[in-house]
């Protein structure tokens, strides 16, 4: 997400009006997880503001339409996928991997129906799956068939770790709303081509959050020293404190890859805050330009 009410005068500007919030969010992150067109394909306006919203070097993880992959469940939805491929094309340049969120019960029968679906798929775009059934994710028999599917095609694994969620009783309505509705999967830090994706839950805890989420730090440095390009979401139940979060781990990350390799990460942009002006996105790219590019060039988690 990067609209949220609770944002407005706190991160980001007070100025910053409904509708507006991602030119602010895109100078707190450098990518976002797309997660309104997964409920339905936006029309191309909308599209063609947010690529005017955003810097180039951002990226745009969206997700499927659910009528894809819940309804259809991957099957006989050629016109659908053309229509969302379609509309994208005003972000065609900072799209990252497609997420392709499965429900849970997709299940290890279904592989075939996935596998002619990335055949299918163009190889133009850059892909990723999320399963939530549980024998993908158990090991053996079931998770390794749907590894070598995903590698064989190019194809990245989104892997979802709510270990902190339910490390803590939930308290607040957000709270039980997630431990509802999230999965409770274990974790398997797999990747499977070159843009891996993280989604991390957190719980109302920031630190214990933090201490929780530590635990992917050396994979994450072991990936980027490969090579690899992961892109790594924080979420908690209310997400209210989410923005800086997310920065305080992606500088943990950045500490940690430099002094595993003596090399620096990107720096994330300069961020606009409550107390500034948001008028204009062309005062936002002038801010954001003043910050100095480090290499590597390669993108942050």
């Amino acid at each position: 997400m990067w609209a949220h009410k609770a944002w407005t005068g706190t991160f980001f500007p007070a100025s910053t009006k409904a509708g507006t919030e991602l030119a602010a969010y895109s100078t707190w992150c450098e990518t976002v997880e797309g997660n309104t067109t997964f409920y339905a394909t936006p029309p191309s306006s909308t599209v063609e503001r947010w690529h005017d919203e955003t810097p180039e070097d951002f990226t745009f993880c969206f997700k499927l339409p659910r009528t894809i992959t819940h309804d259809r469940r991957l099957r006989n939805c050629e016109p659908e996928l053309q229509e969302f491929l379609d509309t994208m094309a005003p972000v065609r340049s900072r799209l990252g991997p497609v997420q392709i969120q499965l429900p849970a019960s997709f299940e290890p029968a279904d592989l075939p129906a996935l596998d002619a679906f990335l055949e299918a798929v163009p190889n133009s775009f850059e892909w990723a799956v999320e399963v939530r059934h549980p024998e993908f994710s158990a090991g053996g028999d079931f998770e390794r068939p749907l590894n070598d599917l995903l590698a064989a095609r190019g194809v990245d694994r989104v892997i979802l770790d709510s270990r902190a969620l339910f490390e803590m009783s939930p308290v607040a309505p957000e709270e039980i709303e997630a431990w509802e509705r999230k999965p409770r999967l274990p974790v398997r830090p797999v990747a499977t081509a070159r843009q891996p994706l993280i989604r991390l839950i957190g719980n109302r805890d920031p630190e214990a959050s933090h201490a929780t989420w530590a635990r992917w730090i050396p994979k994450l440095v072991e990936w980027l020293q490969a090579g690899l390009e992961p892109h790594v979401f924080t979420h908690t139940p209310d997400n209210v404190g989410a923005p800086p979060l997310a920065r305080q781990f992606w500088s943990d990350v950045a500490q940690a890859f430099f002094e595993a390799s003596g090399q620096r990460l990107r720096p994330l942009p300069e961020p606009v805050t409550a107390d500034e002006q948001l008028d204009l996105w062309d005062d936002i790219r002038v801010a954001g330009s003043r910050t100095e590019r480090a290499e590597p060039d390669r993108k942050s988690p």
